[in-house]
């Protein structure tokens, strides 16, 4: 999970509260079948993007114009939107939000049929492609992300190097132990928070499961508590904590800046960053920059096994969806089709590829060589998890409660960890029995 898609769910759940009518939805059950032929499919499209950057700089342009050697009829426009949830939840109480998009995550997943042409079954959909629960309705599939993610520490290899360690850590104990070692033998911050821009530590909860090596764990965080004893979330909050503890962190965590940290760490100032694979991408361009070695930015999994074997899961960014009003419903398929089968998107974005058959990018070899072990997790009760979420106020999407936890281990927050953690789990509990979860 990138930067924009945790923003974007944060303000999902704001604007959950103003709601999204959605006045225009009423063509429930549309389908958008893949065209047969290319050279019959005609039309203009609009595709609503988050990526400004690459409307701005032509290379969605690029994409389009090899899109049309296959699709000459088609003709593709693009809109770049800066504040992507909130403009185009606003459209979408109209029948004009573009003919593709990506699935804003105000909508509510029950809710996907209003607004989006099905893309066809799941049982089908998921021979080849990954990502197929996070929007199956129903047993039909409404989106397709572009690209996976996977979770991990970004780490500067040279400086944990020339700290002794040539192993990754396969406990929380061993990883703090290493990160004594990075204070001992070097300068560089052992781990940095980033906790003043708050988003990055939304991260964390994608340990859920990787400790457990559980492709369940989305299921387990709607049936159970996920701060019970050795709950995944459990044990990566007390990592967090005890990092934070250990006065192994920045000296002022209020103080912490997300863009200065990528030079930062490049230069070997920051040893630790608690990210996931589509942050490398970034730390080694600030490396190229920095003018120092790109190959020193390394990933490395959550510090657990299950059977001697590391664990990571995958998600996907943004879906890509079918306007169920759009009247060129096959040209917008066929954009889908095409971008998330042959575009290269996911290889230019050093991405894990949707397709299940794809080989992993070079980020992910190391991850190959050590036998980690990629998890698609079951979604089935995704949308249950994050109305539960919602209901709690606890926020596992959100950094309001890590925040805490921080300020908890700093000293700045009165109480223990055992009691915060209870709490919280409290709070979810009572939740899932409002619900009827």
């Amino acid at each position: 999970m990138n930067r924009r898609t945790v923003l974007a769910l944060a303000v999902g759940a704001a604007l959950l509260a103003s709601g999204c009518t959605g006045t225009g939805g009423t063509s429930k059950g549309a389908d958008a079948k893949a065209p047969d032929d290319p050279a019959e499919v005609q039309g203009t499209i609009t595709v609503l993007t988050h990526r400004t950057d690459l409307v701005q700089d032509g290379t969605m342009k690029k994409y389009a114009a090899e899109f049309n050697k296959t699709y000459p009829k088609v003709k593709v426009e693009f809109d770049g939107l800066t504040d992507y949830e909130g403009e185009v939840k606003i459209r979408m109480n109209t029948e004009n939000y573009g003919d593709v998009l990506m699935i804003p995550a105000v909508i509510e997943k029950k809710d996907y049929p209003k607004f989006f042409a099905s893309l066809g079954t799941r049982a089908e959909r998921s021979k080849k492609y990954r990502f197929t629960d996070y929007s199956t309705v129903q047993g039909k599939v409404y989106g397709q992300s572009p690209i996976g993610v996977v979770p991990g520490f970004i780490y500067n290899k040279k400086v944990w190097k020339a700290a002794g360690i040539t192993d990754w850590p396969t406990t929380p104990a061993e990883f703090l132990d290493d990160l004594k070692a990075v204070k001992a033998k070097s300068d560089a911050v052992p781990y940095y928070t980033n906790f003043k821009d708050m988003w990055p530590l939304t991260q964390w909860t994608n340990v859920n499961g990787s400790v457990g090596c559980d492709t369940q764990a989305t299921t387990r965080l709607a049936e159970g508590n996920p701060w019970a004893e050795g709950a995944d979330l459990r044990v990566g909050d007390t990592l967090l904590h005890d990092i934070v503890r250990a006065g192994l962190i920045e000296k002022d965590p209020t103080t912490t800046n997300w863009e200065a940290s990528k030079p930062r760490l490049a230069k070997g100032r920051i040893a630790t960053m608690w990210l996931g694979s589509w942050a490398i991408v970034q730390m080694q361009d600030a490396a190229k920059q920095a003018g120092t070695d790109p190959a020193d930015i390394g990933l490395m999994p959550f510090p657990a096994q299950e059977n001697g074997t590391f664990c990571a899961v995958t998600s996907p960014d943004y879906q890509q969806a079918v306007n169920v009003h759009s009247e060129h419903k096959a040209a917008a398929r066929a954009w889908i089709d095409w971008f998330t089968d042959k575009s290269g998107y996911a290889d230019a974005n050093l991405a894990l590829s949707p397709l299940k058959d794809a080989p992993l990018p070079a980020i992910l070899k190391p991850y190959e060589e050590a036998g980690v072990k990629l998890l698609d997790l079951d979604d089935a009760k995704g949308a249950e998890v994050k109305s539960i979420d919602n209901q709690s106020e606890v926020g596992i999407y959100k950094p309001d409660y890590r925040q805490e936890l921080v300020d908890l281990a700093r000293g700045a927050r009165k109480g223990g960890l055992d009691d915060f953690l209870t709490g919280l789990g409290e709070k979810w509990t009572e939740a899932r029995k409002n619900l009827g979860s």
